[in-house]
Formats: structure tokens, C-alpha cells, sequence
């Protein structure tokens, strides 16, 4: 009697979380870059003033 396994389909689930995660990753870092960025200007307009 023949056994018949399930399809390994582990490749694919990895493929699938950093498909899905990679591009969240990127947009957090894009708005931690803005935020830096922001709270440099807001410095600088600081400086500006006084």
C-alpha cells in the first residue's frame, strides 16, 4: 500500500511572509526617516525664530 505525503510547501510560505512583511519593513523605515527629518527642520525653524 502506497503512502501519499502532502506537498512541502514550506518554500513557499516563507516566500509568501516576506513578501507581505518586506514591503511593511521598508514603509516603518520610510516613516522614521520623516520623522527624523521632521523634528531636524522643526529645529532649524527653532533657531530661526529666536
Amino acid at each position: 500500500m502506497m503512502q501519499i505525503n502532502p506537498a512541502d510547501t514550506t518554500g513557499y510560505m516563507i516566500l509568501g511572509f516576506v513578501v507581505i512583511l518586506l514591503p511593511i519593513l521598508i514603509y516603518l523605515m520610510s516613516m522614521v526617516i520623516r520623522f527624523r527629518n521632521l523634528n531636524h527642520e522643526l529645529g532649524m525653524l527653532e533657531e530661526i525664530e529666536v
